[in-house]
């Protein structure tokens, strides 16, 4: 039996006990046993501890199972980083893991200056995974566009347009502007301004415009209709309905909407109520000439 060296590792006295390995393949496979002993140590701890954990997280946080997935895939990416990282270190890799370390940042930095409108939109992506100003089926509004969320990726949102059309929208332009989400809440409050004439009696166009809100089934009684008067036209004074209606969306406002002002056209027509047009007053003369011609 050969005289132990001194300063081995626990691996590479094993492997010397046990073999007839020369010093050098010692240390050598030792090195490759403990690179794979720990990446796969932490493989495994990282896919029973870490990712069901970041999973539960995002669940919390009320994140679909599409909007789940990619950022798992972004967990378990920096888990084998990190891994492969900690194994390098653990098999005295040092100096192979300092090259990589400057060639990973090197190489980052031009794919960063090469992707950065991707890398951009990636990010908005993640803010609008995490901060939820709308989801999928909510009618959004942004820099005159409208339409219903289709889908949410992490690069762009798809939103279907009332006209059928599909827009495939950057996740930055719905993340640096300002996005209007009217179905957000559990309740949508509605304005409409009713143009009455100077000489029709304000408090009876009130109380009908209050009672046609009270009729109509889709609208709450709780925050009850109101009426203020907002506005002395030209031709008119404008009395400002807000009415409030339940579990909105796009289709719903508009069918309550139009069903409640026809409903208080037809009792203003029935009242004698006048809806006036504007008037306009021409001052001046007209020179006629070359009459005869």
């Amino acid at each position: 039996m050969r005289p132990l060296q001194s300063g081995l590792g626990p691996v590479e006295r094993l492997l010397e006990e046990n073999t007839d390995l020369a010093i050098g393949t010692i240390e050598t496979l030792s090195g490759v046993l403990i690179f794979v002993g720990t990446l796969l140590l932490l493989y495994v701890v990282g896919r029973a501890t870490v990712v069901p954990l970041a999973n539960r997280l995002l669940k919390r946080r009320g994140l679909d199972d599409h909007a789940r997935k990619p950022l798992l895939k972004l967990v378990w990416f920096v888990v084998v980083f990190l891994a492969i990282a900690v194994a390098f270190g653990a098999a005295g890799y040092g100096s192979f893991l300092s090259s990589l370390a400057v060639i990973a940042a090197a190489a980052t930095l031009a794919v960063g200056f090469a992707l950065q409108d991707v890398l951009k939109n990636f990010i908005a992506g993640v803010f609008i995974f995490s901060e939820k100003p709308f989801r999928i089926g909510d009618w959004i509004e942004w820099n005159d566009h409208e339409g219903v969320v289709e889908d949410i990726s992490l690069r762009v949102t798809r939103v279907r347009t009332f006209d059928n059309e599909l827009l495939t929208v950057p996740n930055t332009d719905l993340t640096n502007g300002v996005v209007k989400n009217p179905v957000a809440k559990e309740q949508l409050r509605v304005k409409f301004t009713f143009g009455i004439s100077y000489d029709d009696d304000i408090d009876r166009a009130s109380e009908i415009v209050v009672e046609e809100a009270r009729a109509h089934d889709e609208i709450l009684d709780d925050p009850e209709p109101s009426v203020r008067l907002t506005e002395l036209g030209d031709s008119h004074v404008g009395l400002q309905s807000r009415i409030w209606i339940d579990q909105p969306s796009r289709s719903d406002f508009v069918k309550t909407r139009g069903e409640y002002v026809q409903a208080v056209k037809q009792r203003f027509d029935e009242e004698g109520i006048d809806i006036p047009y504007p008037h306009r007053t021409l001052t001046g003369g007209v020179d006629v000439v070359n009459v005869e011609g």
